[in-house]
């Protein structure tokens, strides 16, 4: 089943995202080259494709995974999750209808 992570950025975290943005990129490569991956992207903080400085406020992956808890697991071993990037992180179902 698809699921949504949503997650929000503590303020300023732009550092903090850089540090650790291979390793972040590559979970999510890994997803892709097992096909589990349906979209994924960063969240601008301003009105603008590049953010610049503003950085980013949040990120949102959707991907599939077998359970809500295995979601929830893949989402907590982010590495952003432990830099201290994300402020919050929500998993959920999500139900893909177009396209």
């Amino acid at each position: 089943m698809w699921y949504a992570i949503i997650s929000q950025d503590v303020p300023d975290s732009l550092e903090k995202r850089l540090s650790v943005r291979p390793a972040h990129l590559q979970r999510l490569q890994d997803l892709t080259a097992a096909g589990r991956l349906l979209i994924a992207g960063p969240h601008p903080a301003i009105d603008s494709e590049d953010p610049g400085s503003a950085g980013f406020s949040g990120s949102l992956v959707v991907a599939e995974f077998a359970s809500l808890a295995d979601a929830q697991a893949w989402a907590d071993a982010d590495p952003y999750v432990s830099a201290g990037v994300y402020q919050q992180v929500t998993v959920k179902p999500f139900r893909k209808v177009l396209p």
